[in-house]
């Protein structure tokens, strides 16, 4: 492997790193290093402290610097301590990091940047994937909605998983009426208090390898939206360009989430021409998705610079399962920042009544099409 200390990321992760001191992530690499040496329970610790490191909230050299405990640190105690300490006071070379591990930022990085423009997160309006108790969520819609309003948000897309993939907790069409009611009330209940934000109708449809829904067509004209995910067969090595294709040309869908399906020091996630991937996205007028949920962060920055270059629209969502977690929007909106996204191409920065008008336009289009076809 290539040794050396900076440049271990793409150019904008590595000039957001600088070159001294140790920075958050490359100490994380550093740990995902360690483990891959170790045996249990000691690699599970080293692992799970690399993951954390993508959001700690102080960078690790700081703390030392101002002689305080790295066990403030989540995931590090004692023994950890010690390992990251040695290396924060002599650091050592930084291998290139795998793909696996490849482009993801940090939230110091996060904020550090979206501080140099402030402006351009305050074109934030919305949230556009995050899960409830429906599926796998740890909160209720309203108690989304509070914290949503809370940090500025003008609208948030509940998207529940759908009834195929049961591990999450998937619902089934009858609850996906039931819970359009419960949305129903919420909103009433958001109205008549005078507040702004409004809750929208949505889904993360699981796609099946072929591109096919798991939902009727009848049960999903209802949403406001439709978010399409693959959650199948994804460590599989073969181009997979086909199954994007047939994806973005499933009617039922306007936004393709977390395109590779990647996570960090997990899975690497598919590969697919994704110059042609992105382009039928330009040309059907669908979005492609930043998660910006921080082991997934998909797409990454390359991929997000090559749907810039498409043409693409870009969706933004947390993909929260509790409501501190719509913190992690900081990681989509430094992402699509650093990739310089037209904002005019962001789905978040529309307001409520330009992304339905959007949305409809794409469904419109897309029955026209699968008209021409039958």
């Amino acid at each position: 492997m290539a040794q050396t200390k900076a440049r271990r990321q793409s150019p904008e992760i590595a000039e957001l790193d600088g070159v001294d001191p140790l920075t958050n992530s490359q100490i994380a690499e550093l740990l995902a290093i360690e483990a891959e040496g170790q045996k249990q329970p000691l690699q599970k610790a080293l692992r799970r402290a690399s993951r954390k490191a993508l959001l700690w909230a102080e960078e690790a050299s700081q703390l030392q610097q101002e002689g305080r405990s790295l066990t403030e640190l989540p995931g590090i105690g004692p023994y950890l301590e010690k390992i990251v300490g040695r290396w924060l006071k002599l650091p050592p070379l930084i291998p290139t990091a795998p793909d696996i591990r490849k482009d993801f930022l940090t939230w110091t990085q996060v904020n550090s940047h979206l501080q140099r423009d402030p402006a351009w997160q305050g074109q934030l309006k919305g949230d556009l994937q995050m899960h409830t108790l429906w599926s796998d969520g740890s909160e209720s819609i309203q108690e989304m909605a509070d914290a949503a309003e809370a940090i500025g948000h003008e609208y948030i897309a509940i998207t529940d998983h759908s009834q195929g993939l049961k591990i999450a907790g998937g619902i089934s069409e009858e609850q996906l009426r039931q819970q359009a009611v419960e949305i129903e009330a919420v909103n009433e209940t958001l109205t008549n208090a005078g507040r702004k934000l409004r809750v929208l109708r949505s889904i993360e449809l699981n796609l099946s390898p072929n591109g096919e829904s798991d939902m009727s067509e009848e049960s999903l004209a209802g949403l406001d939206l439709v978010l399409g995910c693959f959650h199948s067969a994804l460590r599989r090595k073969d181009d997979q360009t086909e199954r994007y294709l047939a994806a973005l040309g499933n009617p039922d869908i306007q936004i393709l989430g977390h395109p590779r399906g990647r996570i960090y020091n997990f899975r690497l996630g598919l590969d697919a021409d994704w110059s042609r991937v992105f382009a039928l996205a330009a040309e059907l007028d669908k979005a492609v998705e930043i998660d910006s949920y921080p082991d997934r962060q998909d797409l990454s920055l390359e991929l997000i610079r090559l749907a810039k270059k498409a043409g693409c629209r870009i969706s933004i969502g947390t993909d929260s399962h509790g409501a501190s977690q719509l913190r992690f929007v900081a990681f989509g909106l430094a992402a699509a920042h650093l990739a310089a996204i037209d904002p005019e191409r962001i789905l978040n920065f529309m307001t409520r009544e330009e992304l339905l008008t959007w949305a409809e336009s794409v469904r419109d289009n897309a029955d026209g099409v699968s008209s021409s076809q039958r």
